[in-house]
């Protein structure tokens, strides 16, 4: 199982100096929307994924946290002009999304990944979505949910929103990007509920945030499969892990039944 670990400021370094060969990444000094881009040796599609970043909106800077890269990532993003978080060792799954956001300066934080070009055309609607009220926009993506067998990921995404009321959401969730945050959202739960994207998600649905899933980017079909001809895809664990912790969160805030009533049962008559 991947774990995740908790990062306390000494191995992370900004790249500041030196002139930059190939700028084709603009960030506005003042930006309203931050891009951040969580990448660990992602060269072959980083500039891809830069460059539509870079059309998102007018008004927006480009993180990019290089998570323990040893392939030259980190140059690459210097070169295409974004701002560079570097990481000398791996933080951790999801860990990126946090730092990305501690060092963000806009008030629409979008997180994408580095191993998936999604053109510029389909990240606009979630900037949209919170621009137009939305404190958290979810791409509307749940999974393949058709034969008799369901990925593990899939049924905890569908369980947990089922368990807070949003059945609504099917499956859509801070796991999987694009997605889109108000900063007032993520200051209210905390940057740390970042490292648990369902944790954040229980998080803002608790405090009254406006969750919606804005529009369907269908990852499945570009996300490339990382641990090909091993049994078990260790990310599994470590997600379906999240849900279950997010669960625990909604008892501990609703009880032993997470808000549910027990209906007509009259459980102290068989004790």
């Amino acid at each position: 199982m991947l774990r995740k670990r908790k990062f306390t400021g000494g191995a992370l370094r900004q790249t500041r100096k030196g002139k930059r060969p190939n700028r084709r990444v603009f960030n506005h000094p003042n930006p309203l929307v931050s891009i951040i881009i969580p990448a660990m040796n992602e060269r072959a599609t980083l500039p891809g994924v830069l460059r539509e970043a870079g059309k998102v909106h007018p008004c927006s800077e480009t993180i990019v946290v290089a998570n323990g890269s040893t392939d030259g990532t980190p140059a690459i993003a210097w070169k295409w002009g974004a701002r560079v978080i570097t990481a000398d060792e791996p933080l951790g799954h999801d860990v990126g999304r946090r730092v990305g956001a501690e060092a963000a300066k806009g008030q629409i934080l979008l997180f994408i990944d580095a191993d998936m070009i999604i053109p510029a055309a389909e990240l606009r609607p979630f900037v949209k979505g919170v621009l137009g009220g939305v404190d958290v926009a979810l791409n509307d993506y749940s999974g393949p949910t058709r034969g008799r067998e369901l990925h593990p990921v899939v049924v905890a995404k569908h369980s947990l929103n089922a368990l807070l009321g949003r059945s609504d959401l099917k499956g859509a969730s801070l796991t999987a990007v694009p997605h889109a945050m108000s900063r007032s959202v993520i200051e209210a739960i905390g940057y740390e509920a970042l490292e648990v994207p369902p944790l954040a998600l229980v998080a803002a649905l608790l405090r009254g945030y406006k969750v919606r899933a804005v529009h369907s980017v269908q990852v499945g079909r570009i996300n490339p499969v990382k641990y090909r001809g091993r049994q078990e895809d260790p990310l599994v664990s470590l997600i379906v892990g999240d849900h279950l912790a997010a669960v625990h969160r909604l008892i501990l805030e609703r009880g032993s039944r997470g808000g549910y009533t027990d209906l007509g049962r009259q459980r102290e008559k068989v004790r």
